[in-house]
């Protein structure tokens, strides 16, 4: 199943499932980094791929990366 994301349904998911919000205006695709606002008031940047499937939802401060195997 193909679901095509545009900016609108990634708003509405990041508002759905973080407490995060999506300061990025325009999608071009899964590789795209897209801008993001943590709750605590700090900004990162995330693919979509990877706030969605890998639970990285929050900035590297507040959810610090996972030690690489």
């Amino acid at each position: 199943m193909n679901k095509r994301w545009t900016i609108g349904k990634i708003k509405e998911f990041v508002e759905n499932n973080s407490e995060s919000e999506l300061l990025t205006t325009e999608y071009h695709g899964f590789s795209q980094k897209l801008q993001f606002k943590c709750a605590c008031g700090s900004q990162f940047e995330k693919t979509f791929t990877k706030f969605k499937n890998n639970h990285q939802r929050k900035c590297d401060v507040c959810q610090p990366p996972k030690a690489s195997r």
